[in-house]
């Protein structure tokens, strides 16, 4: 589905972004580290899109995390390094597949068994901090 971009289509995603963030915010330390990075990365996901709406782009959705970053970056050169810190992100276990479905884990291992081992607050305020750049890019256009 294509958007039409405009301001308050940018700010509807973004309301949502943090609303999406602050989801992950209430699941932090309930033993379920899958589901708030999941959350964590929908929250990404949607405050990119914003920023890129604020831009005057159509587009689909389904281009990537990290594709929206290079984008982002491309025609703001303010945005530098965007893309470095969500593919750090990844590299943290923020994914929306590999948070929700078994194939993407060895047999037998699920999703909510994989990521014990994340800082999950680290993890939401590193986004939390993206969230902000991004916000703050897009009140200065």
């Amino acid at each position: 589905m294509a958007l039409t971009p405009s301001i308050p289509e940018a700010q509807r995603w973004l309301r949502q972004a943090k609303s999406d963030l602050q989801a992950a915010h209430n699941d932090i330390r309930h033993c379920c580290p899958n589901w708030v990075l999941f959350k964590v990365h929908q929250a990404l996901e949607k405050a990119l899109v914003a920023a890129v709406l604020c831009h005057g782009e159509a587009f689909d959705v389904p281009m990537g995390l990290v594709g929206l970053a290079q984008w982002l970056e491309a025609v703001e050169p303010k945005l530098r390094g965007l893309a470095d810190e969500v593919k750090s992100l990844h590299g943290c276990g923020m994914d929306g597949k590999a948070t929700q479905y078994p194939s993407y884990h060895p047999f037998p291992i699920t999703p909510n068994e994989a990521f014990h081992s994340v800082d999950e607050e680290e993890v939401l305020k590193r986004v939390q901090g993206v969230l902000v750049r991004l916000q703050d890019h897009m009140g200065g256009m």
